[in-house]
């Protein structure tokens, strides 16, 4: 669902640091896409965490980490490869090179390179990179959230009958909830990683459940899915990017989604 009246200048007002990391993130995009292209090629390791890992994911999290620190040396950088690089300007970036290396060594073109800013705590932007589906969405806060130069906002579904709730995997989910959800006809799919959750900012899905992810999985979500008029929290409820977990929704059956998943 989109904002047909607004009016589509989204890049042009965001902050420096927001439009800088945009520029970066098309770099990424682009240097993504090669890898996609020969992926059958591409050596696949295992980290300490069983998660996969790959060369791909390595050189893109290192073209973000050196495009960053040249403009903002003093920002620490926290990536999922390469861990953190502390600064002293109360800001931090985080990334995640590539959002779903099992679907990107599979063929499958629902991966993303993410990065958020975030600035004393807070998710100041964040942004998702779909570089095979050619889009970036992404939000600052007070900017609104964009898919290129198109407001988003989130459904206006109000109940969990017909709600199609996103999620990366399903073992993590309880054959009890997953047999509620179908009673409930709520629509389960596992569109999964971030893009399920800039499916529920576009309002093409009304809510998005992981019940284990990491910072770097997560960080960009705050701010994307409140400035497209969502609401984001943990499986606790908090709404710290930080807990472990994500539930994203349109805000209007975010409680039915929690009281569902809990």
């Amino acid at each position: 669902m989109t904002d047909r009246g607004a009016t589509l200048t989204g890049p042009d007002s965001l902050s420096g640091p927001a439009q800088h990391a945009l520029a970066l993130l098309a770099q990424a995009g682009e240097l993504t896409r090669d890898w996609f292209a020969r992926r059958g090629r591409v050596r696949v390791e295992d980290k300490a965490d069983g998660t996969p890992v790959t060369q791909a994911d390595r050189e893109i999290e290192l073209l973000l980490r050196e495009g960053l620190a040249e403009v903002f040396p003093d920002d620490g950088i926290y990536g999922e490869e390469f861990g953190e690089t502390h600064g002293g300007s109360g800001c931090r970036w985080i990334i995640d090179p590539i959002d779903g290396t099992k679907s990107f060594v599979h063929g499958v073109p629902l991966f993303a390179n993410l990065i958020a800013r975030e600035c004393d705590g807070e998710i100041t932007f964040g942004a998702i990179g779909l570089p095979a589906l050619g889009c970036t969405v992404y939000a600052e806060r007070g900017a609104g959230c964009w898919r290129d130069r198109e407001r988003l906002h989130v459904s206006a579904h109000h109940e969990l009958a017909d709600a199609y709730l996103m999620a990366t995997w399903l073992e993590d989910w309880p054959g009890a909830v997953l047999d509620e959800a179908r009673r409930r006809r709520v629509v389960v799919r596992t569109w999964g990683d971030a893009f399920g959750y800039a499916m529920v900012a576009a309002g093409e899905a009304d809510a998005v459940v992981d019940h284990r992810a990491e910072i770097y999985d997560l960080a960009p979500m705050p701010v994307i899915i409140a400035e497209a008029g969502g609401r984001f929290t943990c499986k606790a409820g908090s709404d710290s990017h930080a807990r472990g977990s994500g539930v994203a929704s349109n805000g209007l059956i975010h409680d039915a989604v929690m009281a569902l998943i809990n």
